[in-house]
């Protein structure tokens, strides 16, 4: 990992997410560096995740909490925490006869919070977006 340099010292160097660099003169350097936040945000990728993740940046939950409050089928909660947990993002803790889920990195709900201010700040233009939005394929890349 890079260190930031100096300010004003090379204005070619932006920075993401702490101290990773992106310089964009090596393509294929950058998409390696780059292949972890990329994954981050294909895992929250699903409307059903986010929920899941929304409910738990507000506390612990147990499934049973989580398919009453969200209105999902205990399979789908199920399925999503199990991608949430082998991505690192959630973890489980036995309750019982049952597990209490919570996030596994407080940072997550920071994110979320700024993603709904980036949101709130262009309109929810990302909606509309052809490829991306609500209405596009959603699932591939261009």
């Amino acid at each position: 990992m890079l260190s930031p340099p100096p300010p004003d010292d090379r204005p070619e160097l932006t920075r993401y997410h702490r101290l990773v660099a992106m310089i964009a003169p090596d393509a294929e350097v950058e998409r390696v560096e780059l292949g972890p936040a990329a994954a981050l945000f294909r895992s929250l990728g699903d409307p059903a995740r986010l929920m899941i993740v929304r409910r738990l940046a507000a506390g612990p939950a147990r499934v049973t909490d989580l398919t009453a409050g969200l209105n999902l089928a205990q399979s789908t909660v199920s399925k999503h925490l199990a991608c949430l947990r082998d991505c690192g993002l959630v973890t489980s803790a036995p309750s019982g006869r049952a597990s209490v889920f919570r996030l596994a990195q407080p940072a997550l709900a920071e994110m979320l919070a700024a993603a709904e201010a980036v949101l709130a700040a262009t309109g929810n233009a990302v909606a509309l977006c052809p490829v991306w939005g609500t209405d596009g394929c959603g699932g591939d890349e261009p």
